[in-house]
């Protein structure tokens, strides 16, 4: 039987690369989306997640079991919290795309660096991190990498300063730290490159995210 996976967007721009990711790891699964790229405007601008958008992405959850879903993947690593508030209202599992990229990367280095465009996205992605490590009883050291200006580079049409500006603060940070996390999926598509130019593992969010789902599956195979 075809396993259905409904995945959660906040923006438009990691629908593609995420799709790719999952034609090669879960070929098989039909893959649904629902995006609504007012969220992460919503939430920058409040600076914060809101009740309002903790509402919106409750009934997008709900809507996604209602579609037939046995996993849904919630993409965006700023609403993190607000799935937290959801998952004992909605009947399927909620996977976040960020979960298990912060699990490994505790688990192998002490010394961290979390790189972001956004202040919304770089707060909870550090608190994501802190958590997992006091989950294994392990205490680590984060840097905190905002690549201020980024983002207002991409959404103004200018991605190759984005990408610059990034950089820059990745190689900044680089010498004070064992590793370096990126805190939004849609910047994965530099992994290799900051890798080269750091010199550091370099952990992105939406490989792992979804061999996360796969495992799910997978387990919930089993149990059936």
């Amino acid at each position: 039987m075809k396993r259905t996976v409904v995945a959660v967007y906040t923006g438009q721009g990691l629908a593609d690369p995420l799709k790719k990711v999952f034609n090669e790891l879960l070929p098989d699964c039909r893959l649904v989306n629902i995006i609504d790229d007012g969220l992460i405007h919503d939430v920058v601008q409040a600076g914060e997640v809101t009740s309002q958008v903790s509402r919106r992405l409750l009934n997008y959850y709900q809507n996604a079991a209602e579609l037939g879903a046995d996993v849904i993947l919630n993409t965006c690593s700023s609403v993190g919290e607000a799935v937290d508030r959801a998952r004992p209202f909605v009947s399927v599992p909620i996977v976040k795309i960020d979960e298990q990229m912060a699990r490994e990367a505790v688990s192998r280095h002490f010394r961290i660096g979390v790189v972001a465009t956004l202040p919304t996205t770089l707060d909870p992605t550090m608190a994501l991190l802190r958590r997992q490590a006091e989950a294994i009883g392990k205490s680590i050291e984060l840097a905190d990498g905002l690549a201020k200006g980024a983002y207002e580079a991409l959404v103004g049409g200018k991605p190759e300063e984005h990408d610059r500006l990034i950089s820059e603060t990745a190689a900044g940070i680089a010498s004070s730290v064992d590793a370096i996390v990126l805190a939004q999926g849609s910047m994965a598509r530099m992994e290799a490159a900051l890798k080269e130019k750091t010199g550091k593992p370099v952990y992105a969010s939406p490989y792992s995210g979804v061999l996360e789902v796969k495992r799910l599956l997978e387990s919930l195979s089993v149990s059936r």
